[in-house]
């Protein structure tokens, strides 16, 4: 999942980081990059690769890791991930006043959409009152700028065309990151179909810019534009020549004038593709470095490390108490008594061989895993002070499951006190194979204490509908983008109300009613505690904060940590300017990389 993206979800980083997390994750591909370049018109391109298709080309909607948006739009403000120091966007500068309460953001002059109309500051204020803090408008960044209990959000008002005041009511540490890093879309193009309803009474915007639309009709104020989407095929962009930047020099950036992402739903077929000598960059699977490192100077690449992955990766069981609108359970009630239990969370937890998982899934390129936090961020919480850690111990799971009130028949299979056989689901997505690996390895681990795992692999798009609009799962197998070293990036997952809160989903806008939603106390602690966190302006008492509601994350278990791979990117020594970082990975200045000239 996305998010903090996938669904990337999608979840929100800093649109800097999203772009380079995108666009490290993109490069690969089944087709030479010289079919898409005719004698008449050699260009200087980039072929990259994604794992599945796009969901929507609407940027507010978005919950998918998989998506077009980070070649499309530029932040205000931007994160520099060689310093971690703010820099100015597609604003010239900001302000922040009144004890951190007030920051009034000023744009760039001359700034133009894709399409050649002015960007102004009607489009920041159209952008935030009308498509994120509207009600009707189920996007994930609300969530992340909830301020408080009572869910304010921060009052975005104009003072002249360039200049626009965001203001909140009580201190919100995260404020100028989050105001600064939030995608803004064109008034021009979408105000009328947010005021405007269809039949059912639903804003239109919730069926504008879909993968069906016309992909010259998106409008962006990024480095690109996109010319064609062939679905299941590639998406190909061309330089939007409306871009502000330029260099020292006057020439206008970037200097790649072609830019396509392939799909290649399989980590194997990329692995293909790149050691074919197609492909510009790969995110190197556990199960090809062995190959590739022995390559790397023959085949002209070079392989980065960046050490474990910002991103998170889990199972998690549904629990959801809740019916839908027709009065079934999401989830069976005899599985949901199960999945409920703390107990039976940390058994599971405990009967899985993550060292194993390591050695054999990742080929031991990879880190065990024990908090959503990443454990570079100054907020992780360290095991000496309190995070709980379940290191593989099947007899202690079993015990737990004995005092739950579990016991074993006489063919040695899991049983609950009613005598019903412990047997369930885990879904995963199919484009990653270490994912499938993963999954293979759990059926195994927790067969040996008596639970029959069935597995459902599906493709992403598939898996993201079950999880998020049907509901219709036990456990899962997924992840989270990286939400690099802040914790408020993970609010959308850990807010009760949050549109990625999956392992509880409540009702969301626009969706069909349910009945019967419970949120249990520790849910509602971690709430708070979120709400406390983003308003804490001292450092020291912030850590303190975060380290508590992981306290309670690693004794509640809603998502089970397992194994989060090395961040290895492969990228073709014909690049020139890669300032590789673990945070922006290889392309977080793609404006400025140059193709050097190939003898």
């Amino acid at each position: 999942m996305m998010s903090f993206a996938s669904i990337f979800p999608s979840i929100k980083r800093f649109r800097l980081l999203i772009i380079l997390a995108l666009i490290t994750a993109l490069v690969t591909v089944a087709c030479n990059p010289s079919n898409y370049q005719t004698k008449a018109a050699q260009v200087p391109q980039m072929i990259v690769a994604v794992l599945g298709e796009p969901s929507t080309f609407n940027p507010a909607l978005n919950e998918s890791a998989y998506s077009v948006f980070g070649p499309l739009y530029d932040s205000l403000i931007n994160e520099n991930p060689l310093t971690n120091e703010l820099e100015p966007g597609l604003a010239e500068s900001w302000q922040v006043l009144d004890n951190g309460q007030r920051v009034v953001i000023t744009l760039k002059k001359g700034l133009k959409w894709s399409d050649g109309k002015p960007m102004t500051a009607d489009d920041i204020v159209f952008s935030y009152n009308d498509i994120y803090l509207n009600p009707k408008i189920p996007t994930p960044t609300k969530d992340s700028l909830r301020i408080n209990e009572r869910g304010d959000t921060p009052k975005v008002s104009k003072i002249d065309d360039l200049k626009v005041e965001f203001t909140v009511p009580e201190p919100f540490a995260p404020f100028l990151r989050w105001v600064g890093g939030i995608t803004i879309l064109p008034a021009h193009a979408l105000k009328e179909s947010v005021h405007t309803t269809d039949s059912g009474g639903n804003p239109k915007f919730l069926t504008m810019w879909t993968t069906g639309t016309d992909p010259k009709e998106i409008i962006g104020n990024g480095p690109y534009v996109m010319e064609t989407y062939i679905p299941s095929q590639r998406v190909i962009f061309r330089r939007n020549p409306y871009y502000w930047r330029k260099d020292a020099q006057g020439n206008p950036q970037p200097y790649i004038e072609r830019l396509i992402f392939q799909i290649i739903e399989s980590t194997d077929n990329q692995l293909i593709s790149f050691r074919s000598g197609q492909l510009d960059n790969l995110e190197v699977p556990p199960e090809g470095f062995s190959l590739l490192k022995r390559e790397e100077k023959r085949a002209k690449f070079k392989i980065y490390n960046g050490g474990p992955d910002t991103g998170t990766t889990f199972i998690s069981f549904n629990l959801n108490q809740a019916k839908n609108a027709k009065g079934q359970p999401f989830v069976d009630p005899i599985k949901s008594r199960w999945f409920n239990k703390k107990e039976f969370r940390q058994a599971v937890a405990y009967a899985i061989d993550r060292e194993t998982m390591k050695t054999n899934a990742f080929r031991g390129l990879g880190e065990l895993q024990n908090s959503f936090v990443y454990v570079k961020s100054p907020y992780f919480l360290p095991p000496e002070k309190g995070l709980k850690v379940y290191n593989y111990d099947p007899e202690k799971a079993k015990k737990l499951l004995l005092q739950a009130g579990f016991k074993y028949n006489g063919q040695n299979q899991l049983v609950d006190e009613d005598g019903n056989r412990v047997r369930f689901t885990l879904l995963t997505n199919a484009e990653r194979k270490v994912r499938g690996d993963m999954a293979a390895q759990i059926r195994q681990d927790l067969a040996k204490i008596g639970i029959q795992v069935d597995l459902q692999i599906l493709s992403f798009n598939a898996y993201l509908e079950k999880l998020k609009v049907t509901q219709d799962w036990d456990c899962y197998l997924g992840g989270f983008a990286g939400g690099g070293v802040e914790p408020h990036s993970a609010s959308n997952i850990w807010r009760i109300n949050g549109a990625s809160h999956a392992f509880n989903l409540g009702p969301q806008p626009g969706d069909p009613p349910m009945t019967g939603w419970v949120v249990s106390d520790w849910e509602k602690e971690i709430d708070r505690l979120y709400i406390k966190g983003a308003q804490e302006i001292d450092e020291n008492k912030r850590k303190e904060i975060y380290y508590e509601y992981q306290r309670i994350a690693s004794e509640q278990l809603p998502f089970i940590h397992l194994v989060e791979r090395l961040d290895l990117q492969a990228v073709r020594d014909r690049f020139q300017g890669i300032k590789y970082t673990a945070l922006g990975g290889p392309f977080w200045n793609l404006y400025e990389l140059k193709i050097a000239e190939e003898n």
